[in-house]
């Protein structure tokens, strides 16, 4: 397990990366995220208020973590295709000076993150956060992504090896 602490908004948060098939108790999880991987090249969206990113986002009501995946898929990147759960990304608030138990988000939460072996490329329309994508060589993404760290790496590096699989 790899562990980073990263500021999120002046907020000093605790991220730890765990590869596994296991899904930690659904209310704890707040988003899915995901890597998409076409001939060895991995997706990249310019989101609006974060820049460039991996596809992903917050879960809706009624929605598992696996269709939200894909649905941030397809609405950022206009992407489809099959994807497989890489692991999770434990979100601790516990030295979060702003975080009280009226936060929007658990003191331990959870992010999941997937691989997606991109099968469609849609016409790109640009509707919802992102004004832009690209296929870039994965080790090209801390070119781009500004607020990229080692939990992050780990996270690639598992959906790499599942590329390198298929």
């Amino acid at each position: 397990m790899t562990a980073a602490y990263v500021d999120w908004g002046g907020a000093r948060i605790k991220l730890t990366w765990r590869e596994t098939a296991y899904l930690p108790e659904r209310e704890l999880i707040t988003s899915a995220h995901g890597f998409c991987f076409s001939e060895e090249k991995v997706l990249l969206v310019n989101l609006k208020n974060r820049g460039w990113d991996i596809p992903g986002g917050h879960i809706e009501k009624g929605e598992s973590p696996k269709q939200c995946f894909k649905r941030e898929a397809v609405e950022e990147g206009y992407v489809e295709g099959q994807c497989t759960q890489l692991g999770y990304m434990i979100v601790d608030h516990s030295e979060n000076l702003q975080w009280t138990r009226r936060s929007v988000y658990p003191k331990i939460g959870y992010q999941i993150y997937y691989h997606m072996d991109i099968e469609r490329m849609l016409d790109f329309k640009a509707r919802y956060e992102s004004s832009e994508r690209m296929l870039v060589n994965p080790l090209q993404i801390t070119e781009f992504c500004k607020g990229w760290h080692k939990t992050l790496a780990e996270a690639l590096n598992a959906a790499m090896k599942r590329s390198s699989s298929n």
